[in-house]
């Protein structure tokens, strides 16, 4: 019985170890996408020519 329930939290503190790491890369990704977004955003308000429906995706 006491195996079972080593192996369990054994089994369970992996599982959120690989979940955490998992969750910090698409943080980053999310982050990244955003920033990318918000530069491609502001180039074409600055880049449109007094148009403002350019602003709009």
């Amino acid at each position: 019985m006491f195996w079972k329930v080593l192996g369990f939290i054994v089994l369970i503190w992996i599982a959120l170890a690989l979940l955490g790491s998992i969750i910090k890369g698409v943080f980053w990704l999310v982050v990244a996408g955003a920033l990318v977004l918000g530069l491609v955003w502001l180039y074409r308000v600055i880049s449109s020519d007094n148009d403002r429906s350019s602003s709009k995706f």
